[in-house]
């Protein structure tokens, strides 16, 4: 990758528009500190922030909501109730590393409420869920955490319409909260329909920005297949 640069207000929803093999993924991975970074700086709130892997960037305020959520977003063979706390166990762990179960069953508990998670209970095995319910395991995860930026790569990726429209109000609510939102996708209806700007990508580039409100799929498509 190479001449990317992206700014995200709060509140604010950007876009990463591109065709596959645009270098989205790569993006996305790369502002999660799953890949480093060759050269530049990561700023959150105005202060440089450094992360030598997934780890740190969580710990910095990141989340990323992976396009392979089966093998990168999940604990696909967990329960519920240890997926929506696993980016948070220092809400329920002590000095001794004793974890309060009570706790951590009622988080999940109202996360699965809040979420709208259709499962038998917080103890349901993840991998029976559908695709939808999964993605909003994945979701609440983050959310259990309170991250201050949240990373969607393809968040519609082979889930149905309903559970579509379902994401796209999480999405929005999370804007609302003030929280910065970056959603990558070559679905470009999908983009001009929830994004305030979009940052176009071309062969690891970034190679245009535009404001959702000004723009359309046909000019998407212009840019994303190299238009100058």
């Amino acid at each position: 990758m190479k001449n990317i640069t992206i700014t995200v207000r709060e509140g604010e929803i950007v876009g990463v528009a591109g065709l596959v093999g645009a270098g989205k993924t790569e993006l996305c991975k790369t502002l999660f500190s799953a890949y480093q970074l060759k050269s530049g700086t990561m700023k959150l709130r105005g202060k440089v922030i450094r992360a030598k892997g997934p780890t740190q960037a969580v710990k910095n305020g990141l989340a990323l909501v992976p396009e392979e959520r089966r093998k990168e977003g999940v604990l696909i063979s967990d329960t519920v109730v240890s997926n929506i706390s696993v980016a948070a166990m220092e809400k329920y762990t002590n000095k001794l590393s004793v974890v309060n179960k009570k706790r951590e069953k009622e988080d999940a508990k109202n996360m699965i409420r809040d979420l709208g998670i259709k499962t038998p209970s917080e103890n349901q095995v993840v991998s029976l869920l559908s695709g939808g319910n999964q993605q909003k395991v994945v979701v609440g995860k983050w959310l259990n955490k309170d991250s201050e930026v949240y990373i969607f790569d393809e968040p519609t990726k082979g889930i149905d319409v309903g559970a579509k429209q379902d994401m796209y109000e999480l999405i929005e609510g999370l804007a609302a909260k003030r929280k910065g939102i970056i959603y990558a996708t070559c679905e470009f209806q999908e983009i001009l329909s929830i994004c305030d700007r979009i940052y176009v990508m071309y062969d690891g580039e970034i190679i245009r920005e535009l404001k959702a409100a000004d723009t359309d799929e046909k000019e998407l498509l212009y840019y994303s297949t190299g238009g100058k």
